[in-house]
């Protein structure tokens, strides 16, 4: 039986530190003005008895892809694991897929001019790695495994706890999981103006940077993320470089 990779992330232990998305910038070389992932946080309750509530967002890895049925020139694409990921070479940045995620997950690179989001670092995994965030979570709230393997540490959490994904009624069938998940937090749309401030925020310096800063400070297309460096997303080659 082919794998199908899943994430369960445990809210009970996300502390809501940004380690995570942290180590996907740095992974990835993610530009400054873009997450891959990120800690959605949000305030419920009144004064005083308030309390913050935590939700990472990434790319949902769906078992049917919008995205994948609605581009264009099939730069998108699915893996026989169930990974998601965009042929760059194909890609012309039409956006069309930004439109039809239902999870605001995607952006475009402002130097590559084409679509990125999350790849759960098919580079590592590939590798037999975990991927960046799973592997730098101090709480250790992110899961990363096997779904079709009956004794994976996905597979138990997911018949031992109540989980649940992102917007289920999607019709996508999204693959990260979400244990004892916040009814407010999950609802809460990505870019609402009244949460959008605790995870841009202080990215005034940033989102001012010209096209020549944020090339001199990335340098994504001289190839020196780690993701570029070990793996070609291209669908014709779909495997680790070696």
């Amino acid at each position: 039986m082919p794998k199908r990779y899943v994430m369960v992330i445990d809210l009970r232990r996300c502390v809501g530190c940004q380690a995570c998305t942290v180590a996907c910038k740095q992974e990835n070389n993610v530009p400054l003005t873009a997450f891959r992932t990120w800690v959605k946080q949000i305030e419920k309750g009144r004064y005083p008895n308030v309390r913050k509530v935590s939700l990472p967002s990434l790319c949902n890895h769906c078992e049917k892809p919008i995205c994948v049925q609605n581009c264009p020139v099939q730069a998108s694409y699915q893996r026989e694991d169930g990974i998601v990921l965009i042929d760059y070479d194909r890609c012309i940045g039409c956006k069309y897929c930004i439109a039809s995620c239902p999870y605001d997950v995607r952006f475009v690179n402002p130097l590559r001019k084409t679509v990125e989001k999350c790849t759960f670092c098919v580079h590592r995994v590939d590798r037999g790695e975990k991927p960046a965030c799973v592997e730098t979570c101090m709480a250790k709230a992110r899961t990363f495994g096997d779904l079709n393997d009956p004794n994976s540490d996905v597979s138990r959490l997911i018949a031992d706890f109540p989980v649940s994904p992102l917007k289920p009624d999607s019709g996508t069938v999204p693959r990260v999981f979400y244990v004892y998940p916040d009814e407010l937090a999950m609802e809460t749309h990505g870019t609402d103006a009244k949460y959008i401030k605790y995870y841009h925020r202080d990215l005034k310096q940033e989102i001012s940077l010209n096209e020549d800063d944020i090339r001199e400070r990335h340098k994504i297309l001289e190839g020196v993320s780690r993701a570029d460096r070990f793996y070609d997303y291209r669908i014709g080659s779909n495997r680790p470089i070696r």
